[in-house]
């Protein structure tokens, strides 16, 4: 870890430390006979140093698992364990803290304060935490720098681009060194260009101390990430690293006719 708290670009050439588990997971909705089952008995390990996308046409899934994996929710059944703490055990209060300790959230909305600059926007994510003014401020300088920023947090989200204003996003979600990034449509409002900027910049940020977990319609996007976790209905029905893939994953969803993006 740096002097600014924050852990520098390291690559990733195995999987090591588990960071959440999840046991036999479902997420049901209402009662039977007409009960909905967003979830049906997930099982899935993420670990440290992992780069991944989770893909699925709507209704798979994602976005029940997406709640889950970022403590916004909680299971019908089963097991989730961030760092080996069941979350399912935790009160509210325990479980936020929980959250904001180890998960770091990136949305396709960038959810900037528009009065704030870049760098007062990435420092509301320390202001709980007993870190002194300049503590705050140099942290919240290194995430703007690591995303290319350092230059700009001086201004107002109205004064940057959707790129960067998702630059300063990033950063925010980086600042408190999470174990996780999750990014929920990262590139869903920009450009292909701009999107792939950003992309890139999560490939920068890999480190063998947390995971990078994006969750996303696009395939192109899944296709460059090293593992991939595809859902369908509710279950995981694939879920393997760039180098084992036997299949396009076009085809995987091929009936769904929308070509690199699913519906």
């Amino acid at each position: 870890m740096s002097d600014s708290g924050l852990q520098q670009h390291n690559p990733v050439n195995s999987r090591k430390t588990e960071l959440f588990q999840l046991r036999d997971v479902y997420r049901i909705y209402g009662e039977e006979p007409v009960a909905v089952h967003a979830l049906d008995g997930v099982s899935l390990d993420i670990h440290a140093g992992d780069f991944m996308a989770i893909i699925g046409p709507s209704g798979s899934g994602k976005s029940t698992l997406l709640g889950l994996l970022g403590c916004l929710d909680l299971p019908s059944k089963g097991s989730i364990k961030v760092a080996g703490t069941e979350i399912t055990d935790l009160d509210d209060g325990a479980r936020s803290k929980l959250r904001g300790d180890s998960i770091g959230f990136v949305f396709q909305q960038f959810h900037l304060i528009p009065h704030l600059t870049a760098l007062g926007n990435v420092a509301t994510a320390l202001l709980y935490r007993d870190l002194s003014k300049n503590e705050i401020q140099n942290r919240s300088m290194s995430a703007l720098s690591m995303v290319g920023l350092a230059e700009r947090h001086d201004h107002r989200p109205i004064q940057m681009s959707g790129g960067e204003q998702q630059r300063v996003a990033i950063a925010r979600a980086l600042v408190t060194d999470p174990l996780m990034i999750l990014a929920d449509e990262p590139t869903g409002a920009l450009d292909t260009k701009t999107a792939k900027i950003v992309l890139d910049i999560f490939k920068n940020l890999q480190s063998e101390n947390r995971a990078i977990v994006l969750v996303t319609h696009d395939l192109e996007i899944a296709e460059t990430m090293d593992r991939v976790v595809s859902m369908r209905d509710g279950k995981i029905i694939a879920d393997d690293l760039r180098s084992e893939r036997t299949d396009n994953l076009e085809d995987r969803f091929w009936e769904s006719g929308s070509g690199s993006k699913l519906e």
